[in-house]
């Protein structure tokens, strides 16, 4: 059963949940990489950062 935690504002949903639901990585053998997550290095999270709430101090 997945642990579900909602995504904190200005984390990417993919890396978030790759972070934190054991159930993706399950099927992998040991020391072998998620396609998903190396295919997602290298910083371009494709418009998946949940949007941050608007500052009260701006």
């Amino acid at each position: 059963m997945a642990l579900r935690r909602p995504v904190p504002p200005g984390e990417c949903r993919q890396c978030w949940t790759h972070a934190y639901d054991p159930d993706i990585h399950r099927r992998l053998g040991p020391r072998e990489d998620c396609p998903q997550c190396v295919a997602h290095m290298g910083g371009d999270h494709g418009g998946q950062i949940v949007p941050k709430k608007k500052s009260i101090w701006r």
